[in-house]
């Protein structure tokens, strides 16, 4: 059903608000996040078929996250100086270099832990610039009023992605190999490349009154005087660090020893992305008047998959479970885009969203890497009981915010930047 004021091109049938450059990005994200999801398995299948145990897949999956880190405020600072899209450019070539590099490595036979894992490192960097300007391009490409619509299209894509390349990725890497998934991704990276170097949306007027540091620092006082934005990112933190440890380092050890392999696990893998998908197409109907706390309820469903895993429940339930998260994801991040894209700033805006990737993968790494440790010392089954419990009780601390509560929707009665800012203050996942 088209919305008022909405056309369709009758010979493509594409609607008007879905322009060449907003064309051009789902493309290029599309390309990337088929590659990603596959190469996802691929890296932790690397690891086990070099003789790598739980810790040394942690290790390689913190690299990665572990150089994010390092370089996000970087990368936010740097895609408010400069063209989001060349930003953007730039790190696919990175990317594509360095899994080429790692699938070498692989074909090649015998790599070692430290060149793995400074290779995912490498990838890592590259992604701490190349996400703070993702974040601030969607808009860009589109008209505000068009803003729900596209957020929830641009995620529809890569999510279907994400389905096409799980369920692929973990059928080739039982097929053929995880060298040659790897090498598939790094050719869809120069590919998105190349995409994403011909979008060409209006430069914004960003006025820099200062150097990085200072820059850094007004993004700063615009994420900390939200309690909404910092409080949300404080439980990411602890939630992206969890599920993703039970996702790239418990899963694969489970899916080995009790589900039948890589192939069992890409389906798994896969019906998080259907339920992405699912969650996606909810959200290009349906327009909650309270984003923020509708999107923080969809977190719930996180603690499923752990859940699952730590029964060692069969691949239909722990597809079930995954389904459901994935649903739960989509309903947040749509909710969570809008909010940002509301309420901060434009020519703030990847700083502000480096801050919130910084917190939400700031324990990432940790996780990762002491996954291993704590299931030997507790035992697979209880760690992961107590990632989903740590994912249930800091949903519920969140929503005794008000500020999440009560932040609306533009147009529904509460102006943009309506919500009170705490007493005394001077905003990913």
């Amino acid at each position: 059903m088209k919305t008022a004021g909405e056309s369709l091109d009758p010979r493509t049938r594409i609607p008007d608000w879905a322009g060449r450059d907003f064309r051009l990005l789902i493309s290029a994200s599309f390309i990337t996040n088929l590659g990603n999801s596959g190469a996802t398995i691929a890296a932790a299948y690397a690891v086990i078929e070099s003789g790598g145990s739980a810790t040394d897949v942690g290790v390689v999956a913190a690299a990665r996250t572990l150089a994010m880190v390092v370089f996000l405020l970087l990368g936010g600072a740097v895609a408010d100086r400069v063209p989001r899209q060349r930003v953007m450019a730039a790190a696919n070539c990175v990317n594509a270099l360095s899994q080429a590099a790692f699938a070498a490595l692989v074909l090649g036979g015998d790599p070692q832990l430290w060149q793995m894992a400074a290779l995912t490192a490498v990838g890592g960097g590259a992604f701490a610039f190349f996400s703070p300007a993702s974040e601030g391009l969607v808009m860009a490409t589109v008209e505000t009023a068009s803003a729900g619509k596209a957020f929830s299209v641009y995620r529809l894509s890569m999510n279907g992605a994400t389905i096409a390349g799980a369920a692929l990725g973990g059928a080739l890497v039982a097929g053929i190999g995880p060298g040659w998934v790897l090498a598939v991704d790094a050719a869809g990276f120069m590919v998105a490349a190349a995409l994403r170097s011909r979008i060409a949306v209006p430069r914004v007027d960003r006025q820099q009154s200062g150097g990085i540091v200072h820059e850094l620092r007004a993004g700063w006082q615009e994420f900390s005087s939200r309690s909404w934005l910092w409080g949300i990112v404080v439980q990411f933190a602890v939630v992206n660090g969890v599920v993703g440890a039970a996702e790239s380092v418990y899963g694969p050890l489970i899916a080995r020893e009790h589900l039948g392999g890589a192939g069992p696990w890409g389906i798994a893998m896969a019906a998080t992305g259907v339920g992405t998908v699912f969650g996606g197409l909810l959200m290009i109907r349906w327009r909650p008047r309270r984003i923020l706390l509708v999107g923080t309820l969809g977190i719930v469903p996180l603690a499923l998959p752990s859940a699952a895993l730590a029964l060692t429940a069969p691949v239909w339930l722990l597809s079930l479970g995954m389904f459901c998260a994935g649903v739960g994801v989509e309903v947040f991040a749509v909710g969570w885009m809008l909010a940002l894209h509301q309420e901060i700033p434009e020519e703030k805006l990847s700083r502000v969203s480096a801050y919130d990737w910084l917190g939400s993968v700031s324990m990432m790494p940790i996780a990762m890497a002491v996954a291993g440790p704590a299931a030997s010392v507790f035992g697979m089954a209880p760690t992961l009981w107590g990632s989903a419990v740590l994912v249930l009780v800091l949903t519920g601390a969140v929503l005794l915010l008000p500020d999440v509560r009560r932040l609306e929707r533009a147009g529904h009665g509460a102006a943009a930047g309506s919500v009170p800012v705490a007493a005394g203050s001077v905003e990913m996942v």
